[in-house]
């Protein structure tokens, strides 16, 4: 499966690492941005994130929404972004899962510190 064909699955499963090299797999919702992105966002204080800062290199295959994987894995590597292009990516998943984000968003907004972050996939060559 090529890049472009993960483009056009409903979720992605994406494999970060601990520090002892352990993979952890999580599914997740996302968006394509063109040029070779996919946007995903998770709250800002999720392990993967705290993983993929540490280290950007991850992977990531087609999956059903329980995360079994459907097709091969893609190496990528992955960036918090922030202003315009996350905003860019918001809106992008906002239109690709409507209405199930804005719900889950509106619900996040009544915790208070549950902030979320935009992160960009690119494919690592």
């Amino acid at each position: 499966m090529s890049w472009e064909a993960l483009a056009r699955a409903r979720y992605l499963n994406l494999e970060s690492f601990r520090r002892d090299g352990t993979a952890v797999r999580t599914p997740l919702w996302f968006a394509p941005g063109g040029d070779g992105v996919l946007f995903v966002y998770t709250r800002a204080d999720a392990a993967k994130v705290k993983r993929l800062r540490r280290a950007p290199g991850c992977r990531i295959a087609a999956c059903d929404m329980r995360g079994n994987v459907a097709g091969p894995w893609l190496d990528a590597t992955a960036a918090i972004v922030s202003g315009d292009v996350a905003a860019r990516g918001m809106a992008l998943l906002d239109r690709r899962y409507w209405p199930w984000k804005q719900l889950i968003g509106v619900l996040a907004r009544l915790r208070p510190g549950a902030r979320r972050v935009v992160m960009a996939l690119r494919a690592r060559e």
